[in-house]
This record gives C-alpha cells, sequence and structure tokens, in this order.
C-alpha cells in the first residue's frame, strides 16, 4: 500500500486503466457490480465544474491587474494569448471536423441520451450565454453563463481597483480551494476510471476503438500543426525571428515541458531560455507567469477536437451556430484551467456539461489524457515564449545580438 501511494498519479491511473480493462474483458455484463464507485466519481467530478470554473476564472482576470503597470506591453501580451487560444480552438474544431472522430460510433455511449440540440440562431445563441439570475445558472449547471458571470465579476474587480483587495483575496482563495479540492478528488481518480473502463470495456467494441484513434489523430495532428507551422510563421511574420534559432534556444524549455506535462513546473525552465534569447526581464517577468495560467493553446485546442468528437458520438448536429459556441468554450476553459494534475480531464468534464452532453465519455479521455498533455503542455509553454519573444521584438526590446547567438546580453533589467 505505500508503494501504490507513492506512484505519480498519472501512474495510479494507467494501472486503474489497466486493471479495469482486464476486469470489463474477464467480467462481462459481471462487470455492472462496479458502476456505483464510477457513478460517484462522475458525481463528485460534477459537484467541482461550476465552483471550480467561477472561482479560477475570475482569479485568472484579478491578475491582470499588473497589465496597467506595463500598459502598451501588457495589452499587447494578452492580445497574443487572446488570439493564440482563439486560432488554436478554431484548428481544433477543424481538424475534429476533418478527421471526424465519433461518426462511424454514433449511440455507443449512452445510447438512450437525449441530448438538447442548441438553438440554429445565432443572435439566440449568443443571448442565451447571457444569465439573468446568476443564482439560477448555478444551480441549473448551465456553465455557459457561469462563465460570463465570471467574467463580468473579474472585470468589475479589475475596474474597482484597491477598494476591492478584500474580494480580491477572497476569489483568490477560493480559487486556491477549489483547486486542493480538485487534487482530493482526483486521488480517486484511479478507482473510479478503474471502474468506469471496466463497465465500458465490457459493452465497447471494434468501432469505438477506431474512433479513439481518430480522436487521437486529430488531437496529435492539431498539436504538431500548432508547434511546426502557426508559431514559425507567426515568429518569421509578426516578429521578424527566425523559427529554427527560436526553437534552439527554446529547447530546454520545451523538454522539461513534455517531462513535467506541467506549465507551472516548465516556468523557471521557460524563464531562463527567453532571458538567454535577449528578452529583457521586466517583459518575460510579467509575460511568462501570466501565460502560465492563461495562455493554455494545447487545453485550448483539445477543448475543440473534444467538443467535436462528443457531438459525433451522441448524435450532435454540427452546425454554425454549435461550431462558434466550441471555439468561444476552447478560448474560455483554456484561460480558467487548474495549475493541477489531472485538470485537463477536469476541463474536458466542464466542456460536456457546459454542452449538456453525457459525461460517460470521460473515462476515455482520461486514459488517454497522461499520452496527449505531453503534446497540450509543449504547445502550452512554447506559444508563452513565442508571444513574449514576439511582443518584445515587436516594441523594440528584444536584444537581437543575444537572439542571433552573437554575444551574451549583458543586462536583462532594463528597456
Amino acid at each position: 500500500m505505500r508503494w501504490w501511494l507513492k506512484r505519480p498519479l498519472y501512474v495510479q491511473i494507467f494501472v486503474g486503466l489497466v486493471v479495469g480493462a482486464a476486469l470489463g474483458w474477464l467480467l462481462g455484463p459481471r462487470a455492472s457490480v462496479l458502476k456505483p464507485v464510477g457513478d460517484i466519481f462522475i458525481r463528485l467530478l460534477t459537484m467541482l465544474i461550476a465552483p471550480l470554473t467561477f472561482f479560477t476564472l475570475t482569479s485568472g482576470l484579478t491578475r491582470l491587474e499588473n497589465a496597467r503597470a506595463f500598459r502598451n506591453l501588457g495589452g499587447l501580451i494578452l492580445l497574443f494569448y487572446a488570439l493564440f487560444s482563439l486560432i488554436a480552438a478554431a484548428l481544433g474544431v477543424g481538424l475534429g471536423l476533418l478527421v471526424g472522430p465519433g461518426r462511424e460510433a454514433v449511440g455507443l455511449l449512452d445510447a438512450g441520451a437525449k441530448v438538447e440540440v442548441p438553438s440554429l440562431n445565432i443572435g439566440e445563441t449568443l443571448v442565451g450565454w447571457f444569465p439573468q439570475n446568476p443564482v439560477e445558472a448555478f444551480a441549473q449547471g448551465n456553465m455557459l453563463q457561469v462563465i460570463v458571470f465570471a467574467l463580468f465579476v473579474g472585470i468589475g474587480l479589475l475596474a474597482v481597483g484597491k477598494k476591492a483587495e478584500s474580494l480580491v483575496r477572497l476569489v483568490r482563495d477560493g480559487s486556491d480551494l477549489m483547486i486542493i479540492i480538485t487534487g482530493f478528488v482526483m486521488k480517486t481518480a484511479p478507482y473510479g476510471i478503474l471502474a468506469l473502463v471496466a463497465n465500458m470495456v465490457a459493452s465497447l467494441n471494434g468501432r469505438m476503438l477506431r474512433e479513439v484513434g481518430r480522436f487521437l489523430a486529430a488531437d496529435i495532428t492539431s498539436m504538431l500543426v500548432l508547434l511546426i507551422i502557426f508559431y514559425p510563421l507567426v515568429l518569421r511574420f509578426v516578429g521578424r525571428l527566425g523559427p529554427l534559432r527560436f526553437y534552439r534556444h527554446a529547447a530546454p524549455a520545451i523538454l522539461v515541458a513534455g517531462s513535467t506535462t506541467s506549465s507551472g513546473a516548465s516556468l523557471p525552465a521557460a524563464m531562463t531560455v527567453t532571458d538567454k534569447m535577449g528578452v529583457p526581464e521586466n517583459v518575460w517577468g510579467f509575460s511568462l507567469p501570466l501565460g502560465a495560467t492563461i495562455n493554455q493553446n494545447g487545453m485550448a485546442a483539445a477543448c475543440g477536437v473534444i467538443a467535436v468528437f462528443a457531438a459525433n458520438l451522441y448524435a450532435v448536429p454540427l452546425r454554425p451556430a454549435l461550431l462558434l459556441q466550441f471555439i468561444f468554450l476552447g478560448l474560455v476553459l483554456s484561460f480558467g484551467t487548474a495549475g493541477v494534475k489531472g485538470a485537463g480531464v477536469v476541463v474536458s468534464g466542464i466542456l460536456l456539461q457546459t454542452l449538456h452532453m453525457p459525461l460517460t465519455l470521460i473515462p476515455i479521455l482520461a486514459s488517454l489524457w497522461p499520452i496527449i498533455d505531453i503534446g497540450h503542455t509543449v504547445c502550452n509553454v512554447t506559444g508563452d515564449i513565442v508571444a513574449t519573444a514576439v511582443v518584445a521584438r515587436r516594441m523594440d526590446l528584444l536584444d537581437q545580438r543575444s537572439f542571433d547567438g552573437q554575444e551574451p546580453k549583458k543586462s536583462t533589467s532594463d528597456g
């Protein structure tokens, strides 16, 4: 037992996945005896969704107050982060539509589930995002309205300024509390996933496995497009910087990101490489900590692919209004991703609940997350460094000689 408790969460989840798959194959229909354990895990995830989303999003917005001290710098950084996440979410949706995960497995998960199709009228859909009564939005689990309310609260706290310091502390403490509770819930993930996977395998067939393969293909391709095409284009044409030399500089931070699958844990390495490539400290000292919180390009793209995957599985027509909603959710949910291991699984649950879709896709996503989260984190951290370098270059703050490797930078605190 002591050995088991010392294993990292992703190892425990993988063991739970393997054991659950074996039990599902061996027990067949009798695996339903484990269903209550899986149901409890899903309920715990559902319990987190509204308060976690509200507090993390609002807390993230209150941390943007530093932008006022940097004015043009802060505004430009925020613009780049928003555009990066928006484009990543659109890329995820586009690749989801192209690859089509779930098209050939309609009804295999929750065959009797009735999924409400959003209005085809884009105007009406947009109106439905805004709450009349925030308390009602929380009680009904209307996550789009909770998200919009959180955005208004966060912006309002920034506008009030120092007078709202006590409320800002309260929101940040609430965010810390929900992240801790999320950590507690994620400790139960190996057992909940074991039960869910056992039931899933007992009823799974080759068609579903093929669709999972398509999902992986779409998700991984979206990461590769960001890394190999999108970021280099931004570096070359917006920042007028050499992509190959940039990646040489950024390689240590990218390796740390891939090995830790944590944007927060990668932050020291990102700061080191950004400093060495010639970005002054008063730029990266603001942009990188902020980016580690709000610029989650990999998660934004994943949200787009997951939304299309789920819509196909539950036979939801992929109409323009719904696709617009997918992109919006990819942007906003990546902004509010909690900084804990397994947070992507929780965000996936928020995404599905927001779209009024069953959470029965969660065990599949949880089993794949340790694999795909490597690419997500690499894209997150690389996007932070790209935006930081490009903004420094656009504002004529980058030491070009250091970037080109011609001589060491003499100072990082000026400019």
